[in-house]
Parts: C-alpha cells; structure tokens; sequence
C-alpha cells in the first residue's frame, strides 16, 4: 500500500495555513502531522532541520517552503484554476512575503524589535493593503471573479495582520480588502484548515487531510 504524503504543520502558522488551503483545493490527500513549535518531534527536525512548517515528505522528496508546498499540491491538481493567474500573482506573494511580513513582525512583535517605530511599521503595512483594496475595488478577487493562488496565499498574512488589533483595522480606508478577508474568515473554507488536532505522536493513527 503506498504511502501518503506527509505534511508537518502548524494551525495558527500563517505559512502552514497557505499549504493547507492549497492541499484543500487540490483534493491532494495527506497524512497531516501537527506539531507544538516549542516541543518538535525528533522524526519531523530530521526531515528539515531548519525546523519550520509547513513541510510535505512525499517519498524522496521533502519540500520546505510554503509557496513551493502550494505549487507542489496545485501542479497536481488544480480544479478551482488557482495557478491560472498572471505573473503579477507571483510579484504581489513576493511583496507580501518580504516587506509586507517585515512590517507586519515589526508591528506584533514589537516589543522584540525597539529600535523599530511601530506606527511607521504599521504605516509601512498599509501601503500594501491599499493596493490591495484598489484591486479588490474593482473585482471580488485580486485578479478577477474567482480566487487565485495570490488570493489564497496572502489571506492568512492579512489576516495575521488585522488580528494585531482588529478595532484599529477596521476603522482603516480599507474596505474592500476588509470585505475579502470577512468573506475569507467566514468561509467553510477556512473553518476546514482551521480544525484543531492534537500534536502528532509516533505510533497514532494517521490524520487524514483534508
């Protein structure tokens, strides 16, 4: 019998909650293995020692990096057309993950980062949602009537940002990137990648996902 896919994951983690939703919308099943950041498994620290989730470990092949885990699931099936997306898709993840996620730590984790003005942080935050919202101002998705892979993998970024302080967000001139992210946030979607599951333990059942 072969063997599934693993994928190591973290639910709250923005990263592994892009994965998840790729792996979702692929129909791409996997042995889904939970971890605590503070307590990692041994047998999950030798498939990537760098000791960040997501990882996927199919056979051979362990792949490290979310974006990669998201092309991974969706180059093998892709029934919702996430990868049919221009190449500004792939320009606007890079922009979310480089100087949006900087600003965005900055403004969390403040207290770790004092040589760092948090307003100008969070001001520095704002320049990418605002291309967002006059993106999303104009269509439901960040390129067009249907979801991409850009929308799916900045979602979770946007929402770990307004969730910094979601009374300071939503009072922001942002409207349409707060509508996307409320409709996001209420969706069996998200409600799916967000269940709760134990911390993996050798020798438990295998955890089906999705």
């Amino acid at each position: 019998m072969a063997h599934l896919p693993i994928l190591w994951t973290f639910r709250r983690c923005p990263y592994a909650m892009r994965a998840r939703l790729a792996i979702q919308s692929s129909g791409q099943q996997v042995a889904l293995q939970e971890i605590l950041l503070k307590d990692k498994p041994a047998s999950f620290l030798a498939a990537s020692p760098k000791g960040t989730v997501p990882v996927v470990v199919d056979g051979d092949t362990v792949i490290e990096e979310s974006r990669d885990v998201m092309l991974w699931a969706l180059n093998r099936n892709d029934p919702e057309g996430w990868l049919d997306m221009p190449p500004e898709g792939y320009a606007l993840i890079d922009t979310c993950d480089g100087p949006f996620k900087q600003a965005l730590d900055h403004t969390k984790y403040a207290v770790r980062f004092p040589e760092k003005d948090e307003a100008s942080e969070r001001a520095k935050a704002m320049l990418f949602l605002r291309d967002l919202d006059t993106r999303l101002a104009a269509t439901p998705f960040l390129f067009g009537d249907r979801r991409t892979m850009a929308d799916m993998a900045i979602l979770p970024f946007v929402r770990q940002f307004a969730n910094t302080d979601r009374a300071w967000f939503d009072a922001q001139d942002i409207r349409y990137v707060i509508r996307w992210l409320d409709a996001f946030l209420q969706s069996d979607r998200f409600r799916v990648i967000m269940t709760k599951y134990p911390p993996w333990q050798a020798g438990q059942d295998e955890v089906l996902f999705p």
